[in-house]
């Protein structure tokens, strides 16, 4: 359990969190820098927001109960992202840059017109919501587990927390916080692995490798060959296409030019090809340290959820654990933030200024702080009530989620920057056919047929029924939405003049490059630095404090190893503040 030094860890995150809102209040002087930081960031600060915001408590939960039960499966989820986040480097993120907009939702209006930004305005909003109140939920199991709070009480707590942060600095402190809150979560889950692989009941990663159940690398042995590979390739898919698409432009809207949104997309790309290795080695030794974990959590109803807690209890010093629960508290965090300025942006550019168009931005961004403090609440009471559902499944609910309402409204807003030659109703016409599939898919269609096609014996247990649900939700609507989305094409010619001239000006902005000096003026660059070296020499400074504290020399080490990281990185960046604009903005 934890010690007086965890709470202590816990409570200067908290309070450090808090902090940023003041500290980069001034920096947001009208609606464009409140939801996107006026164009003016660079790309270390937007890649480490883009990786964060991809990346929620959900992983050390859900994602890890998976790990715990299936060994490293769970990992092409992430190996996915990476493969997305290089296609943003490769082809997308200099285009979402180059669309010079505000919200994301304000480029479906270019492309598709008035009445399609308001439908996925009104869709976006409150699925986003849900997604927010999943990762809530998934926080709140792990603060159960390892605090004995009440769920309830943690849920409110740490929503607040987000409310206030949000609101009072806007995507500034958000995508500050976000860069701060990445170092702590690599720093502290660096040192969980390798001090699990240290365990003695574990022997290094060759005694992992040994000792785990021989399905955690043969996926086959828990699933018929047909199904896993479904799965796989249904997993790669849905990646591509939730990263890359319009919606998901957000990361890169507040980057100064198409060169920092590539070097962004290359930084969340390579983290993510290296996070797997390290988030996935504790809950996998937890399966050799305690193959029934609902021995240690009997209050949880998914015990496999705490497979990661229970794996860096066993391990950590005193004091890391609170650092690992303000990692923790930072992925889910990180994500919850970035969505309500997000929701905000879209509601206050995409609905109330259609509504008042002659708002001034000071009014605007009045507006958008009281929308993200109602979108915060919303989250709370949606976090609430999905943890008093039973016997509730974080990852499948997670998967199924995506898999049959996210992927149908999310392909018409990828093929969109694709495909020129669609009229205006492509949009909504799309996400309509797709959620028609997958209401069939879930209620119509007998997963019998699947079996009788492939020849297997008997009937799909759970897991493999879970798991059909996903990957043929995803697959059939990739294949039915694009097909649909690609046939509107014939009737193109019968689009308005205005539909024509519309997409013609959204295409073009597309391939036309920022003009930094020209279209935004004032840069930022050395503040950004400068600003973030400071919060790193605190935040690292004081995690090297807590060597201090009564431990054997290895957990000493660890602390030091945390703060020095952390620490190192503001020193990197004072020095690249003192040196000018060079070596953050270089092309």
């Amino acid at each position: 359990m934890l010690t007086i030094y965890d709470y202590v860890v816990i409570a200067f995150f908290f309070l450090f969190m808090l902090s940023l809102g003041p500290i980069f209040k001034r920096y947001s002087k009208n609606d464009s820098d409140f939801f996107r930081g006026g164009g003016q960031m660079l790309w270390w600060m937007v890649g480490a927001s883009a990786f964060m915001t991809q990346f929620s408590a959900w992983t050390f939960t859900g994602a890890a109960s998976k790990a715990y039960q299936d060994g490293t499966l769970v990992a092409l989820i992430f190996f996915a992202n990476a493969v997305g986040f290089f296609c943003n480097y490769v082809w997308f993120a200099p285009r979402f840059r180059r669309m010079r907009i505000v919200s994301p939702i304000e480029a479906v209006r270019e492309r598709f017109g008035a009445v399609n930004e308001q439908v996925f305005t009104w869709l976006q909003i409150p699925m986003s919501l849900v997604y927010a109140a999943i990762w809530l939920n998934g926080l709140a199991v792990f603060s159960t587990a390892v605090f004995g709070f009440d769920m309830t009480q943690t849920i409110w707590v740490v929503g607040i927390v987000v409310i206030v942060l949000s609101v009072a600095g806007g995507s500034w402190a958000i995508c500050a916080g976000d860069f701060v809150q990445l170092l702590i979560l690599m720093a502290v889950s660096i040192v969980t692995a390798f001090m699990v692989l240290g365990h003695a009941d574990i022997g290094g990663f060759s005694g992992l490798i040994e000792k785990v159940p021989t399905h955690h690398f043969n996926w086959t042995e828990v699933a018929r060959p047909q199904i896993i590979w479904f799965w796989i390739i249904a997993t790669f898919v849905k990646q591509f296409v939730i990263i890359n698409n319009m919606q998901d432009s957000y990361r890169y809207l507040g980057v100064k030019d198409e060169h920092q949104s590539r070097k962004a997309a290359l930084l969340a790309s390579g983290l993510m090809l290296v996070g797997p290795i390290i988030w996935f080695i504790p809950p996998m030794a937890a399966r050799v340290l305690s193959p029934d974990l609902s021995v240690e959590f009997p209050m949880l109803k998914n015990p496999a959820e705490a497979s990661y807690i229970f794996a860096a209890m066993k391990v950590l010093p005193v004091g890391m654990m609170g650092l690992l629960v303000c990692g923790l508290f930072a992925a889910t965090i990180s994500s919850m933030d970035s969505g309500l300025n997000r929701n905000a942006g879209i509601f206050v550019r995409s609905f109330y200024q259609r509504v008042r168009p002659n708002t001034s931005p000071t009014h605007l961004l009045l507006a958008g702080r009281v929308a993200s403090t109602v979108f915060g609440v919303l989250i709370i009471l949606i976090a609430i009530f999905i943890s008093q559902l039973k016997d509730l499944d974080l990852f499948n609910v997670m998967l199924l989620f995506s898999g049959l309402i996210a992927i149908p409204y999310v392909m018409p807003l990828l093929w969109g920057m694709i495909v020129k030659n669609t009229p205006s109703w492509s949009g909504w016409s799309t996400v309509l056919i797709g959620l028609t599939v997958s209401l069939a898919i879930k209620y119509l269609i007998d997963p019998v047929w699947f079996s009788e096609a492939f020849g297997f014996d008997g009937d799909l247990s759970t897991r493999e029924l879970n798991d059909y649900f996903y990957f043929f939700g995803i697959l059939a609507n990739v294949v039915v939405c694009s097909g649909w989305f690609l046939f509107t094409s014939l009737f193109n010619n019968m689009s308005s003049p205005e539909h024509h001239e519309r997409v013609d000006k959204f295409f073009t902005a597309m391939r036309t490059p920022i003009d930094f000096a020209k279209e935004v003026g004032e840069a930022k660059d050395q503040v950004q630095s400068k600003t973030l070296s400071v919060l790193c020499y605190i935040y690292g400074g004081f995690v090297s404090l807590m060597a201090f504290v009564p431990n054997l020399p290895s957990g000493r080490i660890a602390f030091l190893f945390c703060g020095g990281l952390i620490g190192g990185v503001g020193f990197l960046l004072h020095r690249a503040s003192k040196k000018g604009n060079k070596p953050l903005t270089k092309n």
